[in-house]
């Protein structure tokens, strides 16, 4: 038809309800400037009648006379007389809603004049319009601004002419908040929603695309991102920095979060509440996702632990992006050791923070030969007097290292 698609849609459906004549008017009006302004207020079937008017008594503007002529042509389309009979204010709102279904709008609950459209956003009507206080509204003009829209021209609508727009929705969704999923059925009007009833059967992909769903938009919160899982993910990073042709995977809280489909989802169907995704090893989960060569190539390269003259496994502390990574140890555990560790196969030294039997931080070096030449002595004159059970050494490359105090024989 050579007229708007929506326009086209409103004469269609009016020609099976047998109301062209009006439907010829409301598209004229549709397609011109407002005829009488908005401080006649919103309801489009003033405008109407004003139209007739104009046709039986010759009353009005001569806006409305080029309205008139835009509606003749509509009229001769359809193959119909004009009509100056009184008009009926919920057929003109149900032809409305065939143009603009997006726009049918209900009622919010309180008196405040503010309405739910069906495509979700949230206008409203000045409080002493006549329309201010229907239950359902067909708008054909609205100021669809940020936060609060207004509307500027509507038609009530009979809510019994709506039944066949209705369609029920199955929502499935985890929520953080309530402790687990949510399912119901729901009865709207695109986001309109007029009832609920709780969905009892949910298959196990519906389940797991609900909590692949939540673990995009807040894993940070559902899942255990503990300071081991941490140290997974720098150890990677480091290796993707320092090894850029390798193919590592790029491991943040945020990456992992937007691809959880691919490594999440074979854990997640015995899940029921937040409690169940809290208990998830992500840690093993995470290296499982890699494969067996990966994992040994990582500890290679990058391993967790590092073991001191003393026989202490100590965990080695990655940093994001590749950064340096530190190591902390007493010092009376690496007596004899007279090279500083190094990982990426001995390319990559650590910073190592040696510390008093205290726990206390004595020493940060990447350069323990030259620690032992002569920072070693300053510290040992400082702490010797603090700690005199333990081992201060003259020659500590040549002493045993030991975990705490040495036993007397």
């Amino acid at each position: 038809m050579p007229c708007h698609p929506r326009l086209a849609h409103l004469l269609l459906e009016a020609e099976k309800i047998n109301c062209l004549e009006l439907a010829t008017d409301l598209a004229a009006l549709l397609e011109e400037r407002d005829p009488l302004g908005p401080e006649s207020g919103v309801d489009i079937n003033l405008r109407i009648e004003a139209l007739r008017r104009w046709r039986k008594e010759g009353l009005g503007s001569n806006r409305l006379k080029r309205i008139d002529k835009v509606a003749a042509i509509y009229r001769n389309m359809m193959k119909v007389e004009p009509s100056n009979s009184a008009v009926d204010p919920w057929q003109t709102g149900l032809l409305l809603a065939f143009a603009y279904p997006e726009r049918i709008a209900a009622a919010r609950p309180g008196n405040n004049a503010q309405f739910q459209l069906a495509n979700g956003s949230i206008a409203q009507i000045g409080h002493r319009d006549d329309l201010a206080y229907e239950s359902w509204l067909a708008v054909a003009h609205v100021d669809a601004r940020e936060g609060l829209g207004k509307i500027w021209l509507a038609a009530p609508i009979n809510p019994k002419d709506l039944m066949p727009l209705l369609k029920s929705k199955e929502i499935v969704r985890w929520d953080r908040k309530q402790g687990g999923f949510i399912a119901e059925t729901e009865l709207r009007i695109g986001a309109i929603i007029l009832g609920k009833r709780p969905l009892h059967q949910l298959s196990d992909e519906s389940k797991t695309k609900a909590i692949l769903d939540a673990v995009r938009s807040e894993g940070e919160f559902l899942l255990d991102w503990n300071e081991q899982v941490h140290q997974l993910l720098y150890r990677v990073q480091s290796l993707r920095h320092w090894n850029p042709n390798q193919n590592w995977p790029e491991w943040t809280v945020e990456s992992l979060k937007s691809t959880a489909e691919r490594w999440l989802s074979p854990y997640l169907a015995q899940a029921k509440k937040n409690e169940d995704l809290m208990k998830l090893d992500l840690k093993a989960i995470l290296l499982h996702s890699l494969t067996f060569e990966d994992q040994k190539l990582l500890e290679s390269l990058a391993p967790s632990k590092i073991e001191v003259p003393s026989g202490s496994q100590i965990s080695i502390q990655y940093a994001p992006n590749g950064d340096t990574p530190r190591i902390s140890v007493r010092l009376q555990e690496v007596f004899g050791l007279t090279e500083t560790p190094r990982v990426k196969q001995g390319k990559i030294p650590v910073l190592m923070e040696l510390l008093s039997p205290g726990f206390k931080p004595v020493q940060l070096t990447q350069d323990l030969k030259s620690f032992w030449s002569n920072g070693y002595f300053e510290v040992r004159k400082e702490l010797k007097r603090r700690y005199p059970k333990h081992e201060w050494p003259e020659n500590p490359l040549e002493a045993q290292a030991v975990r705490g105090v040495k036993k007397r024989p």
